[in-house]
């Protein structure tokens, strides 16, 4: 399959056109014309384009890439040797990062929803970006902690806003730790992301609101998978996900 409709389609799919975003969105790195061999993967590291090398993919699909404002722009160092070794074994780089955490489908958060069970009633935020919804039934802090580490294979780190119960919750996977002053305002009982900063602490504590970082990694590994799927099974392409494991 030609890779300019491939990427035509998720652009459009996704609506990249829509996001004002840390870094370009689509096609990163061009090395070949076609698309045969897909391999998903959180994060377009050194060891996943070794592993995408290992079983033959032409294209390597992402929800962490490349060309990160605020970083040299210089392709040398770590930066040069990833870019020379997709180049050099031609296999291309399409990378989606904002568009796949809010996509109402695909996206992270939607997937995350999927794997935990959970219902979404709403988003809210810059571009729909987090999602909120209401369990089926309460939970507490400890209970929602475990559930996701059993189901995410994660070991998730709590902070707690005292014994009441957890009912109504909002999540945005990855680095949203922020989004958490958003979350109080619509008046969750908890918050889940992936990361946590020394003042979240501090603000769960003073604004009533549980927080749950239950992994940067382990809370963006569905997004790249679903939008896998949907382009092969479109295209009659192969693809398969493969998991660098990130503690993170």
């Amino acid at each position: 399959m030609q890779l300019s409709k491939v990427c035509k389609f998720c652009d459009e799919y996704l609506e990249v056109s829509e996001f004002n975003d840390y870094c370009p969105n689509g096609l990163q790195v061009e090395s070949s014309d076609q698309v045969n061999h897909i391999v998903a993967g959180v994060t377009a590291s050194l060891a996943l384009i070794d592993a995408a090398i290992e079983v033959g993919a032409d294209t390597l699909l992402v929800h962490h890439g490349y060309f990160w404002k605020g970083e040299s722009e210089a392709i040398t160092g770590f930066r040069g040797r990833r870019i020379r070794r997709l180049i050099q074994n031609n296999i291309n780089l399409m990378a989606y990062h904002l568009p796949l955490d809010a996509h109402p489908e695909v996206g992270n958060n939607a997937q995350l929803a999927k794997i935990m069970g959970w219902s979404v009633d709403g988003r809210f935020g810059e571009h729909d970006i987090i999602f909120h919804g209401v369990l089926a039934e309460s939970l507490n802090l400890d209970e929602l902690t475990a559930d996701l580490a059993a189901k995410l294979g994660s070991e998730p780190l709590s902070i707690s806003a005292g014994d009441k119960p957890v009912r109504s919750l909002a999540w945005c996977s990855g680095g949203a730790q922020s989004y958490i002053e958003q979350a109080a305002e619509q008046g969750v009982d908890a918050f889940v992301s992936g990361e946590v900063s020394e003042k979240t602490f501090h603000f769960a504590h003073e604004a009533g609101i549980h927080y749950i970082a239950a992994g940067h990694h382990a809370t963006e590994r569905y997004g790249v998978q679903a939008l896998a799927s949907v382009i092969a099974e479109r295209f009659g392409v192969k693809q398969q996900y493969i998991d660098i494991a990130n503690p993170v």
